[in-house]
């Protein structure tokens, strides 16, 4: 018999977290509730990371089941290999914990943060990960042409581009992102502590 997790009203990034201790405890055979897209979003990227294929069976609004298909795997998509050690960790990270840098000003703060994307952008040096977090969030959700086409240079160009999900819904964003994976802080921790470094702005 499947596993059933009830996972609605579970804030973030508690759905991936139930599910992946069950994954890692050998379960296959899994079926995980939740009430909103970003968790259904959340748990897919888990599978695929997992090797393990899903289904999605929307029952309401506010009912979807994502169900992990016991003995369906399937394998992992290839990465290149890293050149980093796993003691070392690899590449590096910026995290943008607001949408400004530095403390002062917030207009000269704000326009610091574009010319950073930009520079960013243009760099041969890229980020492995920008992850954008609390106020953060309100430079890949920017109406500024700038902005967003820098983050998305960044993305063609390998970076992966991670959102938070609680604070896009705290700030009221969800549906105004324009570039980037909303995440959860399962996730974004992952992420962060597979760098080598990570520049906090």
């Amino acid at each position: 018999m499947a596993k059933y997790i009830d996972a609605r009203g579970k804030a973030c990034p508690m759905p991936v977290v139930l599910a992946k201790k069950e994954i890692d405890n050998g379960e296959r055979n899994l079926t995980v509730a939740v009430d909103n897209e970003i968790a259904v979003g959340n748990l897919t990227r888990l599978a695929q990371n997992s090797g393990i294929v899903i289904n999605i069976e929307k029952i309401a609004n506010d009912h979807i089941n994502v169900i992990f298909a016991g003995g369906a795997e399937i394998s992992p998509e290839p990465e290149e290999a890293p050149s980093c050690s796993m003691s070392s960790g690899c590449g590096y990270a910026v995290f943008f914990g607001k949408d400004y840098v530095g403390e002062g000003d917030y207009t000269l703060g704000h326009n610091l943060a574009k010319m950073m994307l930009y520079t960013l952008s243009e760099s041969d040096d890229i980020p492995a990960a920008v992850i954008f977090m609390n106020s953060g969030v309100k430079l890949p959700t920017s109406e500024k042409l700038d902005i967003i086409n820098s983050i998305s240079t960044l993305m063609e160009k390998g970076t992966e581009v991670l959102v938070c999900g609680t604070c896009l819904n705290y700030y009221n964003l969800t549906d105004k992102l324009k570039v980037g994976t909303i995440s959860n802080m399962f996730e974004i921790l992952e992420k962060l502590k597979s760098a080598a470094k990570v520049i906090t702005v």
